[in-house]
């Protein structure tokens, strides 16, 4: 009598018989992914758990820990922090950093987001790491990634330089992005800076290479990438209305094969879905069964508006059911979490919705068990013995 409940809804949810499964975006990066933050949707997916050398957009990863540690108080904005030889020993793109130098939080900060300055990150790295060194720092970067969710993130330094093991996923690069614009949205504007001219110091260096920055399609960060090893890739998030979507692409061959890339992920994700609503807080999507209650079934309604992400060309029905443990056992609390409405657009991954009871189901008394127990027999003896 126990067991996994699978209601399929065949009401205003059932599948469309006529409806068009989305177009996948066909994309030329070695990894990539997408997703809508406003419902979690997963809009592509193309070997995003395979770890691959991120290059500069591993520093993003240094960033989340620089922001923890201001938001502690390990570090202020307006501290200034000595570079060391080793910091500035580091080629590629830097601030030009030298040993004479004391330079602000802030604007170490921004010479990491702007002007990808591997310096800059080991010059925070040696002030936050447990041993002061850059790679103790890495080994730190490598447990708290594992804690935020990011299983498939190694790191040998603060900056992305070309290293053995220093690996993560696309998948975990959009989960770090998340983090980053949900955790800190106070230091999020930032990363839409286009220009730092630090210290007056590089003129050749002090443009944010986001290709995507001031192009009227509602990017507003975070990070390129790029080495011979891991080719072109970006790190990008963009608003329109009450959506957000964060991307990431790795593996391309140019910069020109990035920014059209990236533009075009953009455009697709915002033209060729749209959000829809599912159903009003309150409203009773099912009835389950109840054991052992004064009240033999339960509404499960949504405690909010359910909002989905669908194809535009999906029309106004998609497959869906409810899932949950039968029977409920009573006492049931209105308002209790008991099932999950399972929402199934054809061409994107399953997405959840928790559902609640609708009314407090309070435990029956003792001719309720009595029912029960004589039900639950009656049963049992109809089945047979077990293994005929």
């Amino acid at each position: 009598m126990f067991g996994l409940i699978r209601t399929v809804l065949i009401a205003c949810m059932a599948v469309l018989m006529l409806s068009l499964p989305v177009a996948a975006f066909s994309t030329n990066a070695r990894s990539a992914f997408v997703v809508d933050l406003s419902t979690g949707t997963v809009l592509l997916n193309k070997d995003a758990d395979t770890p691959l050398p991120p290059a500069s957009m591993s520093k993003l990863m240094t960033l989340y820990v620089a922001f923890e540690a201001l938001g502690d108080g390990r570090l202020t904005l307006d501290e200034k922090l000595p570079v060391s030889q080793h910091a500035m020993s580091y080629g590629g793109s830097t601030m030009f950093l030298d040993t004479t130098d004391r330079v602000r939080v802030e604007d170490l900060l921004r010479g990491i987001i702007v002007l990808s300055g591997n310096d800059a990150c080991v010059v925070i790295a040696e002030a936050l790491s447990p041993d002061g060194t850059e790679a103790g720092f890495a080994r730190y970067l490598t447990q708290r990634a594992q804690k935020l969710g990011m299983t498939n993130s190694t790191f040998a330094n603060a900056n992305g330089w070309p290293a053995a093991g220093h690996r993560m996923s696309t998948r975990d690069l959009a989960l770090l992005a998340t983090h980053l614009i949900q955790d800190f949205p106070q230091y999020y504007s930032l990363f839409s800076e286009r220009e730092f001219a630090f210290d007056g110091r590089a003129p050749q260096n002090v443009h944010n290479r986001n290709p995507l920055l001031g192009l009227g399609i509602g990017a507003d960060g975070m990070k390129t990438g790029h080495t011979s090893e891991a080719g072109y890739g970006l790190v990008g998030s963009a608003k329109q209305g009450d959506r957000r979507i964060v991307f990431v692409i790795s593996g391309l061959d140019s910069a020109k094969a990035r920014a059209e890339e990236s533009e075009s992920i953009v455009n697709w994700a915002f033209r060729q879905f749209t959000l829809r609503p599912i159903a009003k807080a309150g409203t009773v999507i099912a009835e389950a069964d109840v054991w052992m209650g004064r009240e033999s079934s339960v509404g499960l309604t949504a405690s909010e508006d359910l909002n989905a992400l669908l194809p535009v060309l999906s029309g106004d029905a998609i497959g869906a059911e409810v899932v949950y443990n039968s029977p409920i056992e009573a006492p049931i609390a209105k308002g209790q979490e008991i099932a999950k409405l399972i929402l199934k657009p054809e061409g994107l991954d399953e997405t959840a919705f928790p559902l609640v009871a609708d009314r407090n189901i309070a435990a029956g008394g003792f001719l309720t068990r009595i029912k029960t127990a004589a039900i639950t027999l009656l049963h049992r003896l109809q089945e047979g013995p077990e293994g005929t």
